[in-house]
């Protein structure tokens, strides 16, 4: 599993010019999911995401989770997070697990996340998805 996550004032997610999720102050979640990936992963990354202290605090410190701040995720399901592109100039994505499956995992990590009642937007899983976030910091955490 890989993840890319960061810290957002605000985000939106759209497909075909129609506004699908918004979220305010939180963290937009790119999801990758690999052949090899579980259940063990999911919640490995749910809690660790749930729990991350990378928001200020009254002192200007990431001290801070997104359950603290009452914040939101939008979880946008992002195969591309396994191109290979170690041969060649076109990427390859054999690593990433097929959609099917793919789809069931990113269904699941969505309801895992909520298990922490952190208020969970998604993405449109295998749309062709247009995504404006206005990022805070930055802070860009990979996972």
């Amino acid at each position: 599993m890989k993840l890319v996550v960061q810290r957002v004032k605000n985000a939106t997610l759209s497909v075909e010019g129609k506004l699908i999720s918004e979220i305010g102050k939180g963290l937009v979640v790119f999801l990758g999911i690999g052949k090899d990936d579980s259940e063990k992963e999911i919640e490995f990354f749910s809690k660790k995401i749930a729990n991350m202290r990378i928001f200020e605090d009254e002192n200007g410190k990431m001290n801070l989770s997104i359950k603290d701040i009452g914040g939101e995720i939008l979880l946008v399901s992002q195969f591309t997070l396994y191109a290979n592109t170690s041969h060649g100039n076109r990427p390859s994505f054999f690593e990433a697990e097929e959609p099917k499956r793919a789809n069931l995992m990113y269904e699941q990590f969505c309801l895992s996340l909520m298990d922490y009642d952190i208020p969970v937007k998604k993405g449109v899983f295998g749309a062709d998805m247009q995504i404006v976030q206005h990022n805070d910091g930055p802070v860009t955490i990979i996972l």
